[in-house]
């Protein structure tokens, strides 16, 4: 599908061929199997999982990460992916986003040889879901408030704690749990859901990102065997790593949610006859779009760069938070312009605004809340903590 927007300013200008053949691919996906049934998964509270397999089938599962039956892509191509699926919703970028670059990143990333072996090819043919166990009830953005142990009794580790806010538990059939151990340093344990103790709740009441699936996890003296701890996890920097992968996804799909709202508000400018003219002809109208279109490709070129980074090598904590912060930012501002321009109807499910603008109030608060990425970024400028 070919937008305007597309036509104006062709992002194919500025990826390689095949970086272009999979954002495609994923556009193509997310249009005619993901589109057609996300509003009745948003107002059922459902996240479409029959779905899933198919997108291990097209390789879209940790698809930027080098061997065990995965594609090796670039990190840009897997920015426009996810990209594309936020065009349709956040909450499947987001089961994207889970599986491939928190469960699946943090085995690659700290795991055994045995290990990646093991799980990897599975999960990246979307044959086990994964999870990943960080955020706890009490902590929300302080995970050195950590209450989960992991306690070892002889050839086993005993876990006991509570996860909340943790996506696909209660589909997954394994997961990484992020535990204290003895001398209180943060290790990291694949779990499978089938162990005596580990039980899985949906949180229901969810009126944002409810086309998606988020949980509550109880472990009640989970014994899991001694090699099921990722070998190489030690200290809060391990899973601060994946949940950089995680912020990096974030700032392209997001463009995605704000390029979706731009289309439905050029594409109502057009339509809507006010005192018998099109509203688009307004000077007010244009000037909102044209401030809309201008974030959109700025966020736009931002995701681009941090990809390239990405690719190099060099891209750091605080450029991912710029990203985060910003392109989430612009992407609720826009968001929310579309509703305006849209007036009465952008409340409906006639358009997907409404749906995006939920679903980015979350996007906002998961990962780094704006104000985490500010301190972030603070600390880089200043050289001072202040957190």
């Amino acid at each position: 599908m070919t937008t305007t927007i597309d036509q104006l300013f062709d992002v194919a200008d500025f990826v390689t061929e095949e970086e272009r053949e999979w954002q495609l691919k994923a556009r193509e996906f997310a249009q005619s199997r993901i589109r057609p049934v996300i509003d009745q998964a948003f107002e059922e509270r459902r996240l479409p999982v029959e779905l899933l397999p198919e997108v291990g089938e097209f390789g879209a599962f940790g698809m930027y990460l080098e061997g065990y039956g995965l594609r090796g892509a670039s990190s840009v191509a897997y920015g426009l992916v996810a990209m594309e699926f936020e065009a349709v919703d956040s909450g499947f970028r987001t089961a994207l986003s889970v599986q491939g670059s928190l469960a699946m990143g943090a085995i690659y990333k700290f795991g055994s040889e045995e290990q990646k072996q093991r799980w990897l090819p599975l999960m990246g043919r979307g044959e086990a879901i994964g999870f990943f166990g960080l955020t706890e009830p009490q902590g929300g953005s302080d995970p050195n408030t950590m209450l989960t142990t992991a306690r070892r009794e002889g050839d086993e580790w005993v876990l006991n704690g509570k996860k909340r806010w943790i996506g696909l538990a209660t589909i997954a059939k394994l997961g990484v749990i992020w535990a204290k151990d003895e001398e209180g340093i943060v290790r990291g344990f694949i779990v499978e859901t089938d162990t005596p103790g580990f039980t899985a709740t949906a949180i229901e009441n969810k009126l944002s990102m409810r086309a998606s699936l988020q949980t509550e996890i109880v472990l009640e003296d989970v014994r899991i065997p001694a090699d099921a701890i990722l070998p190489k996890s030690k200290g809060l920097s391990s899973p601060f790593k994946c949940l950089n992968e995680a912020r990096y996804g974030i700032a392209w799909g997001v463009m995605g949610a704000a390029r979706s709202c731009l289309e439905a508000a050029v594409e109502r400018s057009q339509s809507r006859e006010v005192f018998g003219a099109p509203i688009g002809g307004k000077q007010i109208i244009q000037a909102k779009l044209a401030d809309m279109f201008v974030e959109y490709q700025k966020g736009l070129l931002l995701a681009l760069h941090l990809g390239r980074l990405k690719d190099a090598g060099t891209l750091t904590y605080g450029q991912i938070s710029v990203g985060k912060l910003n392109n989430v930012r612009e992407a609720i501002k826009i968001a929310g312009t579309a509703r305006a321009i849209l007036g009465g109807d952008g409340i409906t499910s006639e358009f997907p605004v409404m749906r995006h603008m939920a679903n980015l109030e979350s996007v906002r608060t998961y990962e780094g809340t704006d104000e985490v990425h500010q301190l972030v970024i603070g600390r880089e400028l200043t050289g001072i903590a202040a957190f």
